[in-house]
């Protein structure tokens, strides 16, 4: 790719040192979330919307070799052709690439072999952050991109484990989360204004990806925003009720979805409703822990059954924005959601699950997309997708901010997603 748009700006002296800290940090980082596992741990696919652990490692690299060094370096030394075509993901303006649903059919190369394709990108960018001009953009687009794909790694991996009859733990020394009571107390509620604001990404204070921006406004009528997720101990009380049985809960796609999938639980939970797979293998259910891996559809019909709505993702980001971006992420607490902490004020709005909104995943008034293939990167997915907002337990920590918008299909479960309940001011 030789037209490449993003621009090229000058990095200060003083900044080099920290923009190659933090490259090699963020890449280091990958490595280390793949060192409690086995060669064929890294190779296995589970499902089609799932990846190898092998995979991720090679398509963060591909990205850097493909947007980073092979338009900005010149003569730069491509480390095998063959992987231009092996470890693309979705890049069509790039050429061709392997099958998606084939990837755990990639035996070769070996992972001693994009271990050491990890190190000629890393060296060649290394080399590149330490020259006068450094296409700072993109790099920095790179290292959000692999910490993206180190969240996917981590739900990925969970759910082959979950597949295998001896649910092997990813981290067996994963502490347990502490238990509460047995009936969770009921959510408390924080009010929240109405009227004419704004919502998006200040793109002048930091990155963000395209998709948070323009900044624009937005009218909402005051709501009520539920204090903390929902949590175990409230969803078993739907399973508990029927709540899959009961068609005028659910949307008519999420109904024939569970219909054909047999949903009768969340991903994960066991039969009984007493115990769910982890990261640290099967634990014990806690009914004060912010459910997670349920679907959009799922979502929608319990706060259905529970008598509200989901937030919008306007509303969660207004409540969100005066709110410290902290809690349980990817490298500042456990692998797994766990209890608010707390009650009378807004709680977990970041880590522990990331929050199913009501809102579907289009672009914002005014949105453009880039030139070139950086604009597939999220533009060609506004479709047929729904808004999550907060990060999970697997996000990387300094990677989600109140802007930030994930987005997944309707029917995705394998992910760290949970809800918190919305209803208007008055209900």
């Amino acid at each position: 790719m030789g037209n490449e748009t993003i621009a090229v700006r000058r990095v200060p002296a003083r900044d080099r040192a920290t923009d190659a800290d933090r490259y090699w940090q963020v890449r280091m980082d990958s490595l280390r979330l793949a060192e409690p596992l086995t060669a064929e741990d890294c190779v296995a696919q589970s499902m089609p919307d799932a990846s190898p652990a092998k995979w991720h490692l090679a398509h963060t690299t591909w990205f850097f070799e493909q947007f980073v060094l092979r338009p900005h370096v010149p003569g730069y030394p491509v480390f095998d052709p063959s992987y231009e075509y092996l470890f693309n993901s979705y890049y069509d303006a790039v050429g061709d690439r392997h099958p998606r649903a084939e990837r755990g059919l990639l035996t070769r190369p070996p992972l001693s072999r994009v271990i050491d394709y990890r190190a000629h990108v890393d060296e060649n960018v290394q080399r590149l952050l330490a020259d006068d001009h450094v296409p700072a953009g993109v790099v920095e687009l790179g290292l959000n991109h692999e910490q993206q794909h180190q969240e996917l790694m981590l739900t990925d991996m969970k759910h082959l484990f979950s597949r295998n009859p001896l649910e092997p733990a990813y981290r067996p020394d994963q502490p347990a989360i502490a238990g509460g009571a047995s009936e969770p107390a009921p959510p408390e509620w924080s009010h929240c204004n109405g009227g004419l604001h704004e919502i998006g990404a200040d793109t002048g204070s930091r990155f963000c990806f395209d998709n948070e921006t323009p900044r624009h406004r937005v009218w909402v009528d005051p709501y009520r925003l539920a204090h903390r997720p929902v949590t175990n101990g409230e969803f078993r009380e739907f399973v508990r009720d029927g709540g899959y049985e009961q068609p005028l809960l659910w949307l008519s796609d999420g109904w024939a979805t569970a219909r054909l999938e047999g949903w009768r639980r969340p991903l994960y939970w066991s039969e009984a409703l007493d115990s769910e797979f982890t990261l640290g293998g099967r634990r014990e259910l806690n009914p004060d822990s912010p459910v997670c891996h349920v679907s959009y559809y799922e979502a929608f019909a319990f706060a259905r059954w529970a008598g509200a709505r989901l937030p919008t993702e306007a509303e969660w980001e207004l409540a969100a924005a005066d709110q410290p971006v902290e809690g349980n992420l990817l490298g500042c607490g456990p692998l797994h959601p766990g209890p608010a902490a707390g009650r009378g004020s807004l709680a977990q709005l970041f880590g522990d699950v990331w929050e199913w909104t009501a809102s579907p995943y289009v672009p914002y008034p005014g949105f453009v997309t880039e030139d070139g293939a950086i604009g597939e990167y999220n533009g060609k997915f506004m479709c047929n997708q729904m808004v999550l907002r907060g990060g999970s337990c697997a996000t990387p920590v300094g990677h989600v901010r109140a802007s930030y918008r994930n987005f997944f299909p309707p029917q995705a479960r394998w992910q760290f997603s949970g809800l918190r309940l919305a209803g208007s001011a008055n209900p």
